[in-house]
């Protein structure tokens, strides 16, 4: 009786994987189009529209850059985390908290130059996040606590948090009855450059930093070893609890700068929605771009794409919101599954106890 085997690859050649994930984003048009077709759509007018949508004017392109720069700031806050396996799952209550805090700063400190108070809300969310994410990063170097939910029930914490506080105290007495915290002053609102606001350049810089950071420091090395191997770095030395704490104050500071950027820029105010799922999706990105800095803006950039192309179709050709996010979903399940067979490969195993690969 023949069975099969689960093995992890020693090394595949760079061809052979990105023919795998080549065949992979063709197998998930294709299995797209299948669908779109079956619910009484043209795919060939479907694929273009999308593309169309997201890069066809140049006020397309910017909403897709909006899109994309979110989504690269946290993808990297994300990613520190997994190198060091490490399973952040807070990124959307980090992205709050850290709102919160340079909304704070943004309407209780007055007179400031724009540079001053924007460095300080920079500064501040930062922290704010940091602060989010070191809870979870205690319990789990001190005690061993599973850091999959802590970080997940504390995003709930926060978005009931941020909700009373825009249903309550920071209730603006202007809104005429709406739940709205006060507008950002002038002085609190990122600049633009080139039709978009700066938080473009933040996430370029950030990209550099963090690729050096991981591969060019120590503490970027030591990150690595533990999450490769506790126990090589156990024997190497390392303060594992410190590595831990540190690489989750890093994690949750770039998330929190996120939560910055857009109430500063985009919401221009703090609101419960403002993290937008972008702390959930980051996750997919930062694994797509196998937790290499770089990989991240090009993978968070397509599927800024894919994000501002779906939402374009759904209002040009009146395809429902749900066959959109079931595009993405099919693209994105072939994807993913692409990585199952770039790490593994299946041996089939007779009763000769001879193996041969199957894929």
């Amino acid at each position: 009786m023949t069975r099969f085997n689960i093995v992890k690859r020693d090394d595949l050649p760079k061809k052979r994987e990105w023919f795998i994930r080549t065949l992979a984003i063709l197998f998930s048009i294709v299995s797209a189009g299948l669908v779109i077709w079956i619910l009484g759509f043209n795919p060939m007018e479907v694929f273009p529209g999308m593309v169309k949508g997201a890069l066809g004017t140049e006020i397309r392109l910017t909403q897709t850059i909006l899109k994309a720069i979110p989504l690269i700031v946290t993808s990297l806050g994300i990613l520190v985390a997994f190198k060091m396996n490490f399973w952040n799952i807070g990124g959307e209550g980090q992205i709050l908290m850290g709102a919160l805090a340079a909304a704070y700063v943004a309407l209780n400190i007055e007179g400031l130059p724009r540079l001053v108070t924007l460095l300080l809300m920079m500064v501040a969310a930062m922290i704010a996040g940091g602060i989010w994410a070191f809870i979870p990063a205690f319990f789990k170097a001190r005690m061993g606590v599973n850091e999959t939910i802590f970080t997940l029930m504390l995003n709930y914490i926060a978005i009931k948090f941020v909700t009373y506080l825009q249903y309550g105290p920071w209730k603006s007495p202007e809104s005429q009855g709406f739940p709205k915290v006060a507008t950002f002053p002038d002085n609190a609102i990122l600049p633009k450059l080139f039709g978009i606001h700066i938080g473009w350049i933040i996430a370029l810089v950030l990209v550099v930093l963090v690729y050096i950071f991981i591969n060019h420091t120590k503490k970027g090395f030591e990150i690595r070893v533990v999450g490769e191997s506790k126990e090589t770095a156990r024997y190497a030395g390392m303060n594992i609890s410190s590595v831990i704490i540190i690489a989750m104050l890093i994690s949750g500071g770039l998330c929190g700068l996120t939560g910055m950027i857009q109430a500063s820029a985009v919401e221009k105010t703090l609101t419960a929605s403002l993290s937008g799922g972008y702390g959930f999706t980051a996750i997919i990105t930062a694994w797509l771009a196998r937790l290499n800095a770089i990989a991240v803006l090009f993978v968070c950039f397509a599927f800024a794409i894919l994000l501002q192309g779906g939402s374009y179709i759904q209002v040009s050709m009146q395809i429902p919101a749900a066959v959109a996010d079931m595009m993405q979903g099919i693209i994105l399940f072939f994807v993913l599954g692409s990585e199952f067979f770039i790490q593994y490969k299946i041996s089939a195993v007779g009763r000769n106890t001879t193996q041969k690969e199957v894929a």
